[in-house]
């Protein structure tokens, strides 16, 4: 089963004109995109995410401020990311219950590798650690 990790981006530009990072043909991430969604003036104190995917694959990228991110994997293990730069995303594998916790101003894009599929969340961690008990 795969952990989450961090995924570093090219970065092209310069100080004096910006930058921008890239991602340019297959292979640079784990999947193939299917769906993307941002999230943007989510208030300080509100926790987001509180779910795991049967299936879904993501990378998380702050993409403006800065964005706290758990997660636990079934055998409860659990790390806490720090997103602060475009440059950087963190790839979060199925079965990986996540949270987030935003900056003022962060602005978080999220590649997933799969169409939204209501059945495909698991919103309740009991259920997330009954469904995957025997992972622990």
């Amino acid at each position: 089963m795969r952990k989450p990790y961090l995924l570093d981006f090219p970065k092209l530009g310069r100080a004096d004109v910006g930058y921008m990072a890239v991602l340019d043909g297959p292979g640079v991430l784990p999947f193939e995109v299917k769906r993307l969604f941002w999230t943007y003036d989510t208030p300080e104190m509100i926790v987001r995410g509180r779910h795991a995917h049967h299936q879904t694959e993501q990378v998380l990228v702050a993409v403006a401020g800065r964005i706290l991110v758990t997660t636990e994997m079934p055998d409860g293990e659990i790390q806490l990311f720090v997103l602060d730069s475009p440059q950087q995303g963190l790839y979060v594998p199925a079965h990986a219950w996540h949270t987030m916790q935003y900056s003022r101003a962060a602005v978080q894009l999220v590649l997933a590798s799969t169409p939204y599929s209501e059945p495909d969340y698991i919103r309740d961690y009991a259920t997330f650690k009954r469904t995957w008990g025997s992972a622990s």
